[in-house]
């Protein structure tokens, strides 16, 4: 996994699971289940323009926001919005992190869902280890 390199090469992406919860042991994208695809969902979720740097023992992922509109129906529920990588194929699709959101949600037709980083538009930190 090549997070930390600017432009990151793997394919970063955030998807919406509703149940069951995420938990610590959940390593990789098939021990969730995401929801459906369709009224404006894509199966596999969104891709994140993610930017990683590495400073003195320092790294940092930073992403631009994720707009979802329902169209034609609804999308969801979903309770969780989770990231994870898509190009490595061993183990396939490993996960970085989740966001629970608190409570199923569902997004009728016209209405958005947005997932901001750190709650800016572009180049959010996503998260920063040292």
């Amino acid at each position: 996994m090549d997070l930390f390199g600017s432009p990151i090469t793997d394919t970063i992406k955030l998807m919406l699971v509703n149940s069951p919860a995420p938990v610590a042991t959940n390593s990789v994208k098939a021990d969730l289940t995401e929801i459906g695809a369709g009224n404006g969902y894509t199966a596999g979720g969104e891709t994140v323009s993610a930017n990683g740097t590495r400073s003195s023992g320092t790294v940092t992922l930073d992403g631009d926001q994720i707009v979802w509109t329902a169209s034609g129906g609804t999308i969801g529920p979903f309770r969780y919005a989770v990231l994870y990588d898509d190009t490595p194929t061993s183990p396939a699709d490993p996960l970085i992190a989740w966001w629970d959101y608190g409570s199923g949600l569902t997004l009728n037709a016209g209405e958005t869902f947005t997932a901001k980083f750190n709650n800016v538009t572009t180049d959010g930190t996503i998260f920063t280890l040292a």
